[in-house]
């Protein structure tokens, strides 16, 4: 007997970089092959790549374009760039985000929604809507038993061996320093007449339905003080297809010589590069190896037989062809290097991108060098260690051997399913519609 299918509306709203929504258009692309029809509400700037995508979109502010590089700048601020992202840039547009989602969600039946939706919740309030929270990186949970690094708060990490109970304390005091934060939230849920009580940035982006942590247990793995209803089915990831006519330039560079190192900056950090891609030139060129530069080519003019400058090429492609990977740390750069199975050097900017840089160098899977400190002979003598040490290498394949085995979207499927009849809704058929 054949499954139903669902035909029932599902929107996904999101707030950020290309990091933030290749995850949800990963789901919303799954759940469209599942006969759902899917809407992704975010900036009008993604409007092309999501319907390119195949999915429905509707606008939803703010509305701002997440490749400028004063923007990038602002918010990559290692002390201040959350509380600019935050108080500069999400919320105050938080009633503007809240009218959009509330008309983009009139008929539908779930919403999913990234961290930096701080609307999500009031929306599902007022509607009455399930939801379910989407978060991309373990620093988001501030877990007291398996601290995250925070740079603008370097003390909580260094009460890490005080225990639970110190740094529950400690992370109090930094709730009630940054308690003003979210008062546009108290506002808009005064105007909307919902519950005064709120926690917008630690408590309240956490569904109380489901939270997808969308980052592998082998990375980071669950902890008790989480959200009781939170599934950790492991990365996401986007499956964009390369662009031929690119695609073949990189494919004949990495088919003529050994495996060279690949420099990325991700998809917000490269909109800011300053001088890293000319530091990695050099750096490959003292080394005697080859390089590949993705997204350096408005920075790099010149190619030669060891170096390729390449706007874009899906990581997921070259990764497992380099000798080591150097990246910026975001959360789906991370999970693409992961996955891939080779060291990796760790150059993070801000937001998350600290502590995946020290969850990595835990893990025994690379090294990491804050941005500040990346020069021509740190990076050089860091890129050694990692090719002449095969530790990294064994760390690195063992972790990528695990994470290719987790069935991410499989999980993360099923576990809507359950909400949608918990909810009285239609269920997802077990397969993709053909």
């Amino acid at each position: 007997m054949s499954q139903p299918v669902c035909r029932k509306h599902i929107v996904i709203a999101t707030i950020g970089s290309l990091g933030d929504l290749h995850p949800c258009l990963a789901l919303g692309r799954e759940l469209l092959n599942r006969g759902c029809r899917v809407t992704i509400a975010t900036t009008p700037y993604y409007k092309t790549k999501v319907e390119g995508a195949g999915l429905c979109f509707r606008s939803m502010r703010p509305d701002w374009n997440p490749t400028d590089a004063r923007l990038i700048r602002s918010c990559e601020d290692l002390r201040r760039g959350l509380e600019v992202l935050y108080r500069q840039m999400v919320l105050p547009e938080l009633e503007h985000t809240y009218r959009d989602l509330i008309s983009a969600t009139e008929d539908a039946d779930l919403l999913i929604a990234g961290e930096l939706v701080y609307a999500a919740p009031l929306v599902a309030e007022k509607s009455g809507l399930p939801w379910v929270s989407l978060i991309l990186s373990p620093f988001s949970f501030f877990s007291c038993t398996d601290h995250s690094f925070t740079v603008n708060l370097p003390v909580l990490f260094h009460l890490r061996k005080a225990g639970p109970a110190v740094y529950k304390a400690a992370l109090g005091l930094g709730k009630l320093a940054t308690r003003h934060w979210s008062n546009p939230v108290r506002r808009l849920r005064c105007k909307e007449r919902l519950r005064r009580k709120c926690e917008p940035v630690f408590a309240d982006k956490f569904s109380p339905h489901l939270v997808l942590a969308l980052f592998s247990q082998w990375f980071a793995p669950k902890q008790r003080d989480w959200p009781e209803q939170t599934l950790q089915p492991g990365f996401l990831y986007q499956g964009d297809p390369p662009d031929a006519e690119a695609f073949r330039g990189v494919n004949e560079f990495l088919s003529a010589g050994p495996p060279p190192l690949v420099f990325t900056q991700g998809s917000a950090a490269v909109h800011n590069p300053r001088d890293f891609y000319d530091i990695s030139v050099e750096v490959a060129n003292r080394l005697g190896v080859r390089a590949l530069l993705i997204g350096a080519s408005a920075t790099w003019e010149k190619n030669t037989d060891d170096v390729l400058a390449v706007p874009y090429v899906p990581y997921s492609h070259v990764f497992p062809k380099a000798s080591v990977v150097i990246h910026q740390g975001g959360s789906g750069t991370t999970g693409e290097a992961l996955r891939s199975g080779r060291p990796m050097l760790v150059v993070p900017y801000g937001w998350d991108q600290p502590d995946n840089a020290y969850r990595i160098e835990r893990l025994g899977a690379g090294l990491h060098l804050p941005r500040s400190r990346y020069t021509v002979e740190t990076a050089t003598a860091a890129v050694t260690r990692l090719l002449d040490s095969p530790r990294f290498s064994a760390a690195s394949a063992t972790l990528a051997s695990h994470i290719q085995g987790e069935n991410a979207i499989g999980s993360a499927l099923d576990a809507i399913h359950s909400l949608l009849l918990r909810n009285g809704r239609v269920c997802l058929p077990c397969e993709p519609e053909r």
